[in-house]
């Protein structure tokens, strides 16, 4: 292996694996070309980090509360005195523009780091219940962490922070396509001073080690986030010993625009939501509802938008959208974009090929179909990539219904001028998240969905639930 192949992270040291001589290389997506090289892990490696967080639960979860906060507070010095490698990172493995990695991707590593211990700070950790028991909330154990490539810092963060801060020790196992923001992530724990075994990091394809983490006897808990089908599977692995599960996977939001919002407005920010990190995100608005009296006038506005969106490279400055992550990913696009045009939907803007401008990097054209109905296959598959689709409905009751129309319910937006209907109809949308009129989210509201959107919730309070035990002792105020 070359000398500036990637290391995995076990016991408080930088290893590479024992036995395995297997790499696999990261593409930067703008150029196509190596930018990092990865030593992947076997089996053998995942028991010896799992045998580490084990030895080192007890220690650390015996460590009070402020004590870890203050390993935690550590973390976010360092992340932040060396947040624009975090950013140069981002930009060079998944592709995100450099704007995009600073204001949102990169930021989000001390954004939920700093909320959870706020949260932390305010929980009641113990409390009396009933008439002479006590309620106490306690690590869960040793947690595996999986984490996908399209926000990959954002979900860093909301899983090792909680699990940090709760007591729980870790293996984290980082997307092998955007292995070089993890990296950076692990030397700032390293350079924080948690105790050896608290925190492990194996580089490694889910093929390879994904059973043998998610299988082990020394684990109690899965925080898994991906897609729906790698999601099942990481259950059933866990099912056998009974561990705790916490899954966020894939989305198909839909956007209900009625004719009385702002409808110019209303229809660019939601196309340019949905085109946001290359439409590599979970909860992007892909499905956008306009009633029926506006929607020729949403499409036109809606084809504009695509139009006069600009792509260009992640490495610079500026509004414009970055390529998606890999060929593997491009093609799937493609071939969506394809099934969508042999269904007899309308392409209005985009379509099937790289983006005009480009003869290298995975640059999708900016996508948008109208005359879609909800049965088509891009109206259900996720696609992952900037690919809007528009289906218009003739009143309040067939939007709700169209936009609960999916196995997925992560998240779902409404733009109405007429708030008493937007919050009726947001009570009705089975979606873990819902967004009137562009509201945005904090890193103190609960991130989850429902149906095959996943179970669990992350983020601030509800993200430390998830490596949390209640116990209660009975006879303690006695």
């Amino acid at each position: 292996m070359s000398e500036g192949t990637l290391k995995s992270y076990i016991d408080g040291e930088w290893v590479l694996p024992a036995t395995s001589t297997d790499i696999v290389t990261a593409t930067n997506p703008a150029t196509e070309e190596i930018c990092a090289t990865v030593a992947v892990c076997g089996h053998d490696d995942v028991d010896r980090a799992a045998r580490a967080a084990r030895a080192a639960f007890d220690g650390y979860a015996a460590m009070s509360l402020d004590d870890r906060i203050a390993l935690v507070e550590n973390l976010i010095a360092i992340f932040e005195r060396r947040y624009d490698e975090m950013v140069t990172a981002i930009s060079t493995e998944m592709g995100a523009p450099y704007d995009l990695s600073y204001n949102s991707q990169a930021e989000c590593g001390p954004g939920h780091l700093k909320e959870t211990i706020a949260a932390a700070r305010e929980m009641e950790w113990e409390r009396k219940i009933g008439s002479n028991a006590r309620l106490v909330r306690e690590p869960i154990g040793v947690c595996v962490l999986i984490t996908p490539w399209n926000w990959p810092v954002n979900q860093l963060a909301a899983k090792i922070g909680p699990a940090l801060v709760a007591g729980c020790t870790m293996i984290l196992k980082p997307s092998e396509v955007a292995p070089l923001s993890a990296q950076l992530f692990a030397e700032f724990i390293d350079e924080a001073g948690f105790p050896a075994g608290v925190f492990n990091m194996v580089h490694g394809t889910g093929p390879a080690i994904g059973d043998a983490l998610t299988s082990h006897p020394e684990v109690d808990m899965i925080s898994f986030t991906g897609s729906t089908r790698a999601g099942i599977q990481v259950a059933k692995s866990a099912a056998d010993t009974v561990k705790r599960v916490s899954q966020e996977l894939g989305g198909k939001s839909a956007n209900i625009v009625f004719a009385d919002s702002d409808l110019p407005a209303s229809v660019k920010r939601g196309v340019l939501h949905c085109f946001e990190n290359a439409g590599q995100s979970c909860n992007a608005p892909t499905r956008m509802l306009v009633e029926a009296s506006v929607y020729d006038e949403a499409v036109a506005i809606a084809a504009e938008t695509a139009k006069a969106a600009k792509l260009g490279d992640p490495m610079e400055k500026g509004r414009h959208f970055g390529p998606v992550v890999s060929k593997l990913q491009f093609d799937k696009i493609q071939r969506l974009i394809q099934i969508g045009i042999d269904e007899g939907a309308q392409v209005v803007a985009g379509g099937v090929g790289r983006a005009e401008g480009f003869n290298r990097g995975y640059y999708v054209k900016p996508t948008v179909f109208a005359g879609v109905h909800n049965k088509m296959a891009i109206a259900q598959e996720e696609v992952f990539g900037p690919v809007l689709v528009m289906i218009p409905f003739k009143d309040e009751a067939e939007a709700i219904e169209i936009a609960n129309d999916t196995p997925y319910g992560l998240a779902a937006y409404v733009q109405s001028g007429d708030m008493e209907r937007a919050r009726r109809v947001s009570r009705r949308m089975r979606a873990g998240g819902v967004s009137i009129n562009g509201a945005g989210q904090d890193y103190a509201s609960p991130f989850g969905g429902y149906k095959q959107s996943g179970n669990g919730r992350e983020w601030g309070e509800w993200g430390l639930h998830d490596f949390l035990e209640i116990k209660v002792i009975n006879g303690f105020e006695g």
